[in-house]
């Protein structure tokens, strides 16, 4: 076992403040006017390449705020062996830019080496679990650092599941020993979707594992018969989902919270302001532990 570099130094630690996801239309302002926000995250696979506008920014604002790294293809639940050219390329970026914190997700996205454009769903089954485990720990080992795996939003069950989401999410945190990024909005799209309480799943989370939240807005389609909530991430956070981050804050403390906001970008102050929407809620827990 590979000894992990810490993600708590006092020179590399995210606070527990709200940040916002670096988008490109975002850069110039930015750069130019270094607002107050807490931290930035940006999606790893944009920052791959050896050069060019997105690491020239991402390298400027670095010095100016914490970073974390938030994947999105490394397919953690495939069946695929795990891509060693794509986890070399996240370790150079991780080493090129320090991130205090290093994420993915638990899901699957490609098949035989081909890529689906979206993050699928696992069984949750025990066999599950052990391939899961295992391939987390492997890209702990291969990247020498612990990460963090994100709870994903759902549309479907799997009618053979064995497990709860919040369990296996759990237990595979446990058995991998990796940490947990809390998407307060896939909780509540995954519970609305599916007729579960999100109090119980926030209850089933060890206050210890989540080292991250995230915040999103959300879409309500309608269809004959039913309707079902999808995790867009175009629009601001909806009240309902402010609550839920309550609740969290209730459960876990004060924790780095990201807004994302990923399609229909909104302007920069826009997005500022989703922010500042969580570090007042953030400061009301502070305030309510002093």
């Amino acid at each position: 076992m590979a000894r992990f570099i810490s993600q708590t130094g006092a020179s590399a630690t995210i606070p527990a403040l709200a940040g916002i996801g670096l988008r490109p239309p975002h850069y110039p302002g930015l750069v130019d006017s270094r607002p107050q926000v807490g931290w930035l995250e940006v999606h790893s696979e944009n920052y791959f390449g050896r050069g060019g506008a997105p690491l020239f920014y991402l390298e400027k604002l670095r010095g100016h705020y914490p970073v974390s790294l938030h994947g999105v293809g490394l397919s953690l639940g495939s069946t695929d062996p795990l891509d060693r050219l794509h986890l070399q390329r996240l370790k150079e970026l991780a080493a090129r830019i320090e991130p205090s914190l290093v994420s993915e997700h638990l899901s699957w996205s490609s098949i035989e080496g081909a890529y689906l454009n979206d993050l699928i769903p696992l069984p949750y089954t025990e066999e599950a679990l052990d391939h899961l485990v295992n391939r987390i720990r492997q890209t702990q080992d291969f990247l020498e650092r612990r990460i963090l795996i994100e709870n994903p939003s759902s549309y479907v069950e799997f009618t053979h599941s064995t497990l709860s989401e919040p369990e296996f999410l759990v237990e595979t945190a446990r058995r991998a020993d990796c940490g947990i990024l809390l998407d307060v909005n896939n909780v509540y799209v995954s519970c609305r979707n599916h007729g579960w309480n999100a109090e119980e799943y926030l209850n089933c989370i060890p206050a210890e594992r989540v080292e991250e939240i995230h915040l999103a807005g959300h879409c309500l389609n309608r269809f004959e018969g039913g309707e079902v909530l999808i995790d867009t991430h175009d629009r601001p956070v909806c009240e309902a989902v402010w609550h839920l981050y309550e609740q969290a804050l209730d459960r876990f403390g004060p924790c780095p919270t990201l807004v994302e906001w990923d399609t229909n970008l909104p302007s920069l102050e826009t997005l500022l302001g989703e922010a500042r929407k969580a570090n007042l809620l953030l400061e009301a827990h502070y305030a309510q532990a002093a």
